[in-house]
């Protein structure tokens, strides 16, 4: 199972699980794989990720937010 930074990370940007998979063009059940590490996060999905996350966190890398 992945670390819970992910699903932390997303808790602070206020989005659920479902509006996630809306911004990444996915099922909110293939979301739900990624967060909980059956399946890998894409690089376009991590550059995503990242581009959510600045305005609250300017200079966060995606390293922070995956590894």
């Amino acid at each position: 199972m992945m670390n819970n930074k992910i699903a932390g990370y997303r808790r602070m940007i206020n989005k659920n699980q479902s509006e996630m998979a809306k911004e990444f063009g996915i099922s909110t059940q293939a979301y739900s794989a990624k967060e909980t590490g059956i399946t890998q996060f894409k690089d376009s999905e991590k550059v995503i990720f990242k581009e959510m996350l600045k305005p609250v966190f300017p200079d966060i890398k995606i390293d922070d937010i995956f590894f």
